[in-house]
């Protein structure tokens, strides 16, 4: 099994800047593509973003360009995510996953494991 933890969330102006971070433990291997998402309140969960650390590969949702940054620090099996410029839109359950494969995806369906999430709320 592979367990993920995700922190860093919080209440927080617009405007601020947060750096949330997912750790892996576990079965965990080097070669899972990992990817961000998040759930606002009525919402389904989105794609946020995704790292491919044999590749090198990141992608981001068009809604976050240029404001969300994923990084990943390989020797503690923890990858990032720093939200800058936060807007009330940005309010939400930020989560973690993990395929077992090296691939990009932006569907949920096709991640395996998954962290418990942490709360991002921005107010105005």
């Amino acid at each position: 099994q592979v367990q993920l933890v995700e922190s860093g969330g919080g209440l927080v102006q617009a405007g601020d800047s947060l750096r949330l971070s997912c750790s892996a433990s576990g079965r965990f291997r080097i070669n899972y593509f990992m990817g961000w998402f998040r759930q606002a309140p009525g919402k389904e969960r989105q794609f946020v973003g995704g790292l491919d650390s044999i590749g090198g590969g990141i992608y981001y949702a068009d809604s976050v360009k240029g404001r969300f940054t994923i990084s990943r620090d390989n020797a503690k099996n923890t990858v990032f995510l720093q939200v800058d410029s936060l807007i009330p839109e940005d309010t939400a359950v930020y989560y973690c996953a993990a395929r077992t494969v090296a691939f990009y995806s932006e569907n949920t369906y096709d991640y395996y494991y998954w962290g418990q999430g942490t709360q991002v709320t921005v107010s105005s």
